[in-house]
């Protein structure tokens, strides 16, 4: 199962707030799909997920709309 969260407009933290609470209520395996505006997110997202130990699958940039891919842990 994929989840899909939309948090462009938020400024940090609140992206990685909302992707956290979500990761929350997601069994371990499923993907998260986030979508953000916040230039920080590039930094914030890699380092949460480190943190936090789930899989960074994906974070790329385009026409300022910053996409990532998070598999959660177990």
């Amino acid at each position: 199962m994929t989840t899909d969260l939309d948090t462009s407009g938020l400024k940090c933290p609140l992206p990685v707030l909302k992707t956290k609470k979500a990761l929350r209520a997601m069994e371990a395996g499923e993907e998260i799909h986030v979508t953000a505006t916040d230039p920080s997110t590039m930094i914030d997202f890699p380092e949460y997920c480190a943190n936090a130990g789930h899989a960074l699958l994906q974070a790329s940039e385009s026409n300022g709309v910053f996409l990532f891919r998070i598999q959660k842990s177990d």
